[in-house]
């Protein structure tokens, strides 16, 4: 099991590795700035855990790269993500 939260940029693409919850997503939050330079696609493909700390940190990864006038995908969403969003009753495109 992963005990920490792992990002690596591959052009637009920022892949997410290991967990995404309020234990190890303080690092992502204190570099988002410069992690999401130019960033098109967010990949949760390889995240092992999610809570709602870590939808909320990909609700704001999401508006920050919107206010620079660009868009931005999530791929690789699983099961859980979905059913968070869902018992939140978020909209859509919060996470796309």
């Amino acid at each position: 099991m992963a005990d920490s939260l792992r990002w690596t940029r591959e052009g637009g693409r920022l892949l997410l590795q290991g967990e995404l919850d309020q234990d190890f997503l303080v690092p992502l939050w204190d570099a988002r700035k410069e992690v999401m330079q130019d960033v098109d696609t967010i990949d949760l493909s390889e995240i092992t855990r999610v809570d709602t700390a870590g939808v909320a940190l990909l609700m704001h990864l999401v508006a920050q790269v919107r206010q620079q006038g660009s868009a931005v995908s999530i791929v690789g969403k699983s099961e859980k993500m979905n059913t968070l969003v869902q018992l939140y009753n978020l909209p859509p495109d919060l996470i796309p």
